[in-house]
């Protein structure tokens, strides 16, 4: 592997990393909300645990994606070659009509 592709892939894996320390900060955070407001409002019924529930297994399967990558996958190929299509599409520029420079006076 080339050394900049290298750090590219380092770059990408730290920036998913950082996605999900971000979402497990968030996850926390509002769950605390939840829970305390679940239970100074009706502690008899604990319905915080079913969104922990729900977004804990978002959380457990972004977890995965980001610490286990699936490398050189056909999906992950497929994914960047229509990224370089569109990249392409947005650089090339659009094709410039000249007016017509005849002087048309009678």
């Amino acid at each position: 592997m080339i050394n900049e592709q290298k750090l590219k892939l380092a770059q990408e894996r730290a920036e998913a990393k950082i996605g999900f320390y971000i979402h497990a900060a968030i996850f926390i955070a509002v769950n605390l909300l939840l829970a305390t407001i679940n239970l100074v409002s009706d502690p008899g019924t604990l319905w915080f645990v079913w969104p922990l529930i729900g977004w804990g297994m978002g959380l457990l399967g972004h977890a995965y994606l980001v610490f286990n990558p699936p490398e050189n996958s056909d999906f992950k190929q497929k994914l960047v070659k229509k990224e370089l299509e569109k990249l392409e599409k947005v650089q090339k520029p659009e094709r410039v009509w000249k007016e017509d420079t005849h002087d048309q006076s009678v």
